[in-house]
């Protein structure tokens, strides 16, 4: 089991510098960086995270296969894992932000992210690549240095069930936003089992990851309230799948949701706020990480023992604190409790 942390790029890379660091020296096990449009680069921040950490693991969470071809991503992760002393983690999905402004049409994401999958793996190795796949395609090349590493691990993130079979067949590690239920979590775990049998693979050779908002604070209402406004995007947006949401009645109707749905990705979360009367603290619990020190230690419990291995978790503010207060309450105070359980 491990704890780790996301960033977004969205604060100067001296604040990310010193959130990391005080991630590592409050018991995180990885740092990563999303891939987003348009702010900081992930490559580069990366790299400024390594020179001033020393334990932790680095990934990126996560880069797609469009927007930045599999080939130059392999160069990439390869420059980082030697930056770092082999710390390296490769995160990869279908992607969304920036593609409307940069012109990206998504073209069978699963198949996608498996044919780039593949062909990072074979550069990695130092093969000479010559593959054309359904939507990736390569010539006859390789990279004109040898990787410290051949098997940097390779992560995927899909709450999609076409995504999550391909995952469970050829990934190491399994990433779904929003996986906050029990309920959930356990058909996460089912699906991405389907994936690694029908590949011969034993299931519990993939991590199971939930990738989770969080905000901890003594008063547990206004914990919930630091992650509300996310959550009415979440459902909102449609662009996150879940398999037990409805069944669960954690679902928004189509008549409130249906005035949001030409809201253009970097708008943000704010356009979401008319709905936040209508979210719940069951909405929020089932997607995110929030409450009090003790609610957010028996909820990671129950995560733990519905099959989630680890946690990405995107610490928030709330009235009254900090998002590195949270950072270091998750992983001084919640922490340490999960694992005793």
């Amino acid at each position: 089991m491990s704890l780790e942390l996301l960033m977004l790029g969205n604060v100067p890379v001296a604040q990310m510098v010193e959130r990391a660091k005080l991630a590592e020296a409050n018991g995180y096990d990885t740092l990563w960086v999303a891939d987003e449009r348009f702010y900081r680069e992930v490559y580069a921040t990366l790299a400024i995270l390594a020179q001033h950490t020393t334990r932790v693991h680095l990934g990126t969470c996560v880069t797609d296969p469009f927007s930045r071809h599999p080939a130059l991503t392999a160069m990439a992760i390869a420059t980082l894992d030697e930056i770092s002393n082999q710390r390296a983690i490769l995160g990869f999905g279908a992607g969304i932000s920036g593609f409307a402004e940069l012109g990206i049409v998504r073209k069978k994401p699963a198949a996608a992210v498996r044919e780039a999958i593949h062909v990072v793996r074979e550069l990695l190795k130092g093969e000479t690549v010559d593959f054309h796949g359904d939507v990736i395609g390569f010539t006859n090349g390789k990279l004109s240095f040898k990787p410290v590493r051949p098997d940097i691990p390779v992560y995927v993130a899909s709450n999609g069930p076409l995504g999550q079979r391909m995952t469970g067949a050829v990934a190491d590690g399994a990433i779904m936003e929003g996986c906050g239920s029990v309920e959930e979590a356990k058909a996460f775990r089912a699906i991405l089992a389907e994936g690694a049998k029908k590949r011969g693979r034993d299931p519990a050779a993939v991590k199971v990851v939930a990738r989770l908002n969080a905000c901890v604070a003594a008063d547990g209402k206004k914990a919930r309230d630091g992650v509300r406004l996310g959550v009415a995007r979440m459902l909102a947006a449609g662009r996150l799948k879940f398999r037990t949401a409805e069944a669960q009645g954690v679902i928004l109707s189509p008549e409130a949701i249906a005035p949001f749905a030409n809201v253009h990705y970097a708008a943000g979360a704010a356009p979401y706020a008319p709905l936040l009367p209508l979210v719940t603290d069951r909405h929020v619990d089932a997607f995110t990480l929030a409450g009090t020190a003790d609610e957010v230690a028996a909820h990671m419990t129950a995560l733990s023992q519905a099959g989630v291995d680890s946690f990405i978790v995107m610490p928030l503010a709330c009235e009254g604190s900090t998002a590195e207060e949270t950072l270091v309450k998750l992983g001084k105070d919640v922490w340490p409790r999960v694992k005793r359980a």
